[in-house]
């Protein structure tokens, strides 16, 4: 099934290229189907790049997925028209009073200043506590995994001596968890950041499991609250250039430090174009979570949601 998506999204069209099955709202509304909810805040600052690849993931699964966009009141984006946040972002007073089977909160440049300093610190943190009573299962990615470990558990980010950047190879600490069904032992994912945190941060608070880890990446997949919550390092949902525009950006920023993705460029040429490795392992993610912790916990009833415990 595909995802339902509001008329006139520029994903759209891009999607539709790719011969990706999408939704609009007039032809949903016509199949007798309750769609999973799904809530996206979009912190990214390219938002139609990242509205992009997420429905591209969420578009390939057999379930009808509803999503809606999250904006900050405290924070106007210098990269997106206004016009294209007015007509297709809501605010959170729109959401706060309704339940949702599914969350993603995206990354957010802001990594090298800390939590408190980011000027939506205090609007971020309420939706994350709303999160917890009204969405069925959240999904958190790069530096809002981070935040969430720091808002919920005290986990410290530290920065790192040079930039995380490129493609990396991970593995599973248990194969038997159903986010991982179908994933091979070893399996790869994109990471783009400058700060990490550390294994004994989190082995330390006994609430939060360690999924999966890489030895160059370190921590990569975290769960609380049985799968409520999940925080990914990553972005396992970046397309095959996203890595490539990033490199390009900071090469015309002069930045002294930028190196080469690692793991990117067939023989580290960046005139090569790159090898898509974790394309599969992006699919089987979202797929996963999807149905095992969103369609399969979710009750049918979405005020129901509020009587949900773990999982």
């Amino acid at each position: 099934m595909p995802v339902n998506l509001p008329n006139g999204l520029p994903a759209i069209s891009l999607l539709e290229k790719e011969q990706i099955f999408v939704m609009n709202d007039f032809r949903a509304n016509a199949q007798d189907i309750r769609p999973l909810k799904i809530l996206i805040l979009n912190l990214m600052p390219l938002k139609v790049a990242t509205e992009t690849d997420l429905i591209r993931l969420l578009s390939n699964s057999p379930l009808q997925v509803e999503m809606e966009f999250l904006g900050l009141q405290s924070h106007t984006p210098k990269n997106t028209p206004l016009e294209h946040l007015q007509q297709f972002y809501i605010t959170f007073p729109q959401v706060k009073n309704k339940f949702y089977d599914g969350m993603i909160i995206t990354g957010a440049p802001v990594e090298l200043l800390s939590f408190e300093k980011v000027n939506y610190w205090a609007e971020l943190t309420e939706i994350f506590n709303w999160a917890r009573t009204n969405v069925t299962s959240t999904f958190y990615i790069c530096w809002a995994a981070q935040a969430a470990l720091y808002h919920f558990y005290g986990v410290k980010k530290f920065l790192m001596d040079k930039k995380l950047f490129g493609v990396f190879s991970h593995s599973v600490n248990d194969p038997s968890f159903s986010l991982f069904r179908g994933f091979d032992e070893v399996f790869y994912a994109p990471h783009s950041r400058h700060t990490t945190i550390h294994t004994d941060e989190v082995e330390r608070i006994k609430e939060l499991t360690i999924l999966s880890q890489s030895d160059e990446a370190g921590v990569y997949i975290i769960s609380s609250r049985g799968g409520r919550e999940f925080y990914v390092t990553g972005h396992s949902e970046y397309s095959p250039l996203t890595l490539h525009k990033e490199y390009m950006r900071d090469l015309k920023k002069g930045l002294d430090t930028v190196e080469i993705p690692k793991n990117y460029y067939p023989n580290n040429d960046p005139n090569n174009a790159p090898v898509v490795q974790w394309r599969a392992h992006a699919n089987l993610l979202y797929i996963n979570w999807l149905n095992y912790f969103v369609y399969q916990a979710t009750p049918y009833n979405p005020e129901e949601i509020k009587y949900l415990g773990d999982l």
